[in-house]
């Protein structure tokens, strides 16, 4: 009964503004709310509500049953799940809005605090772990197959003719990454060429890289799935995406920028809904199994660069690290970037009016 009432609140929700993304749900084909018969709440004692943005899915369904197995050895107790993968901003809110996730993982940090803000996170929720963290990754370029572009640094997605996607940063999370990518390399090249960071320069950066995007979709799944439709010559995105995607087969040439962004990606209990559901136990562990060897080697398997320091250095020669490597730090924090990019006024909101 509860995850029905639950089913029922996520619709009552989404469905003024996602009534077509609901459809192709219950047809089974779409990127929301799944289930299968091995996942069906009959079948187990307990149910996990899951909410997480879009590119973890595919880790996330290896993973969860070795949780699942994990659980059932040490308690005796069957789980199974209920998922939901969305564009990060689309799935923060959704919870914001009545989705009763129990745990979320989500791209960023502040999505994370949107959740905190909202009182359903504790505020303690970066204790657990990596700093709150399970994944990290970086801002790469992926280009068709033998770069006929030749693209080498960010710079070059400015060349005239040259066809850019990246996601929209409203809904997306990855999208704010790629877009803290670019303008933070504008930063460091103003740094190279005058000595002090210039905010104009990065902002003139930023835009004559935005001038050439073709599309912006919801989220950073929606716009790989349209460069592999033929939309772009360049994409920007995670470097996860790109490595799992070549790993299934797809002619992708991987560009890792000189000065780009270390991504990293938080998971939480949703705290106020694992209490009244009672499930908190269950919802610890598996945001604590997110950060084991075991789940760090699936991330891994995925393209992900692992928190684990040991899985990193079994990892290492796939991930090279670029002389200009940077953090979210170098640009004042989520905080600053909050304000000095998205606010209302902020640059990214000027470079997309024209202003």
């Amino acid at each position: 009964m509860r995850l029905i009432k639950r089913s029922r609140q996520l619709h009552g929700w989404l469905a003024p503004l996602m009534l077509a993304m609901l459809a192709l749900a219950v047809a089974g084909c779409g990127n929301g709310k799944e289930s299968t018969a091995a996942d069906s709440p009959q079948h187990g004692d307990l149910t996990l509500v899951i909410g997480a943005y879009s590119v973890a899915k595919d880790a996330m369904g290896e993973i969860l049953p070795l949780f699942a197995a994990e659980w059932k050895a040490k308690t005796g107790q069957t789980l199974t799940f209920q998922q939901s993968y969305e564009a990060s901003g689309t799935q923060a809110r959704a919870i914001v809005g009545g989705f009763e996730a129990d745990v979320t993982l989500l791209a960023m940090e502040g999505d994370v605090e949107k959740l905190v803000k909202a009182g359903l996170v504790e505020p303690s929720w970066k204790d657990r772990g990596v700093n709150g963290m399970v994944t990290r990754s970086v801002v790469a370029l992926g280009t068709r197959e033998g770069n006929p572009k030749g693209i080498h640094d960010f710079a070059d997605l400015a060349k005239p003719g040259v066809k850019v996607l990246y996601p929209n940063p409203k809904t997306s999370g990855g999208a704010q990454w790629d877009i803290n990518a670019i303008y933070g390399a504008g930063l460091k090249l103003s740094e190279e060429q005058e000595g002090v960071k210039d905010p104009a320069a990065a902002k003139a950066f930023l835009e004559s890289i935005h001038a050439n995007v073709e599309s912006l979709d919801k989220s950073g799944r929606a716009s790989m799935a349209a460069f592999e439709y033929g939309v772009g010559d360049v994409i920007v995105t995670y470097e996860n995406e790109l490595l799992a995607r070549i790993a299934k087969g797809v002619k992708y040439e991987v560009v890792i920028p000189k000065n780009t962004i270390l991504i990293e990606n938080p998971a939480a209990v949703v705290d106020k809904y694992a209490k009244e559901h009672g499930t908190s136990e269950a919802a610890d562990a598996l945001v604590d199994y997110l950060a084991t060897p075991e789940a760090q080697e699936v991330f891994a398997k995925y393209g992900f660069r692992p928190v684990d320091k040991q899985v990193y250095a079994e990892n290492e020669s796939r991930y090279p690290v670029p002389a200009g490597l940077f953090d979210i730090s170098y640009l004042g924090g989520w905080n600053e970037v909050r304000t000095t990019l998205y606010s209302k006024r902020g640059i990214w909101y000027q470079v997309l009016a024209g202003i």
